[in-house]
């Protein structure tokens, strides 16, 4: 992801210099030499790298307090400012993250319980895939707009048509930033950030995209002011907006403008990208795996039927199911380098000393692709997350969300989106392809510092 040189994990003198070592490739090879945990330089930078299920679960869930710092690259203290919820860190990281914790774990309010949310927007969905006819098309469109609405309806208490130009305008923005962030433009960018703050290129856009993603979110902000109503919030935004209330008068308060308008961001990028482009990936599988498609059809069938939408009361009832959506984000790995994060303080990690506010790496990739915990990582198997008598069974390797005090807090509504939608599609239609199952590719395409699946043309015939 970055060039960089990289020392011995003691931190000492550096020993081999090199290119792109955030590079899944050169990880490899670096940790074939250095073992899980190396040191490597980003520029002046220094960060260490784990690799391996063990190393990032001592570092993320054994010592959760001393790796729970958020690395702050050039790229997010010029967007982010310290603020928002992904990014930032201390008191306004506790209690943002809180906030969200709560607010999404609770939220209806009285109202519509976001799984009500989620199978509403289902719905829409299967309506626009019965008016294909079963012609081919690229799901991409169909499956993000979606999947934004329900983050949409949670954080700013509306839906958007399909057709609306201004929210797709939004979508726009962020996938585009998306895919800016590996450029190298980007790049040294967050190498050498007081030099490129004053040069043109292409870097430029990607902080002209985010302010204009900010100036849309405002304009949302403005219009819940005019109708608030603090005795019934309607969605994230009127929770946040009734907390800044009960807390203007306080000077150190963490609920104000740029706070509300930088989460709501964080939880709508979060809540769109990762979750379509793992369904997107999850019909891919699908077609390439016919045998895995018809074995869920029939859990489907004897557990659901065909006279009442999906809920996630069966879930537990649906062993084999529950484990190939496992599989399928494991097996995707969509964030594979996972989000930097930093020690909070001096700290002693098995035999090495790393200073406070050092970056830390901690490779999901190597977690869900660890030879150790997944038996032939590099195959697609929902055998992975079953038991010998079918059921299904943890893996505590099972990381897509990362873990300890920084795994995504939208972890909960990810997983109720993932059942809900590929068991609603499954139970609805059948899936076919022009391509035959033995010619899809379903090795990833690298944009950004995700995965996405290569392109592909989906046929959905009604059942």
């Amino acid at each position: 992801m970055f060039p960089g040189s990289v020392v011995p994990s003691k931190l000492g003198t550096p020993r081999k210099r090199g290119a792109g070592c955030m590079n899944p490739a050169a990880q490899f090879m670096l940790r074939d030499k250095y073992g899980p945990v190396f040191t490597i330089y980003l520029g002046a930078q220094r960060a260490v790298v784990l690799w391996g299920y063990e190393a990032v679960k001592e570092a993320l869930v054994d010592q959760a307090e001393e790796f729970g710092g958020r690395e702050g690259l050039a790229l997010v203290d010029r967007t982010s400012k310290g603020n928002g919820l992904f990014f930032s860190n201390g008191e306004t990281w506790r209690q943002m993250r809180r906030f969200a914790l709560s607010t999404l774990r609770n939220f209806g309010m009285g109202k519509r319980s976001i799984e009500e949310r989620i199978q509403e927007e289902v719905r829409y969905l299967l309506e626009e895939f019965t008016k294909t006819e079963g012609m081919p098309l690229d799901p991409t469109f169909m499956l993000r707009r979606s999947v934004s609405n329900v983050i949409c309806s949670v954080v700013f208490g509306a839906r958007f048509s399909y057709e609306d130009e201004e929210f797709q305008t939004l979508l726009d923005l962020i996938q585009a930033n998306f895919r800016r962030v590996d450029t190298i433009w980007v790049q040294f960018y967050n190498l050498f950030p007081a030099v490129m703050n004053h040069l043109p290129g292409p870097h430029n856009r990607l902080f002209e995209n985010f302010e204009e993603q900010k100036r849309y979110v405002a304009r949302v902000v403005r219009k819940h002011k005019e109708t608030l109503d603090p005795s019934s919030p309607r969605d994230y935004t009127d929770a946040f907006l009734i907390r800044m209330q009960q807390e203007e008068n306080d000077p150190d308060t963490k609920f104000h403008h740029e706070n509300l308008i930088l989460s709501s961001l964080d939880l709508f990028f979060a809540g769109t990208e990762t979750t379509s482009t793992t369904l997107r990936y999850g019909l891919l599988i699908l077609l390439k795996y016919p045998h895995v498609t018809e074995r869920i059809q029939e859990e489907i069938e004897r557990v659901i039927g065909q006279d009442r939408i999906p809920g996630m009361e069966d879930r537990s009832k649906m062993p084999y199911t529950d484990a190939v959506i496992h599989e399928i984000q494991r097996f995707a790995d969509i964030i594979p380098l996972g989000v930097p994060h930093s020690v909070t303080r001096d700290t002693r990690f098995r035999e090495y000393a790393i200073p406070k506010g050092t970056a830390i790496f901690p490779i999901l990739h190597s977690v869900l692709h660890d030879p150790a915990q997944f038996e032939d990582p590099e195959t697609f198997d929902p055998g992975h997350f079953l038991d010998e008598a079918g059921g299904f069974q943890k893996n505590a390797a099972f990381m897509p969300f990362s873990a300890g005090k920084r795994a995504c807090p939208g972890e909960g509504l990810a997983r109720m989106e993932l059942f809900l939608y590929f068991t609603s599609i499954l139970q609805r239609f059948a899936l076919r392809s022009p391509a035959r199952p033995q010619d899809l590719d379903i090795t990833p395409e690298y944009h950004g510092f995700g995965k996405v699946p290569r392109g592909y043309q989906l046929q959905l015939v009604p059942r």
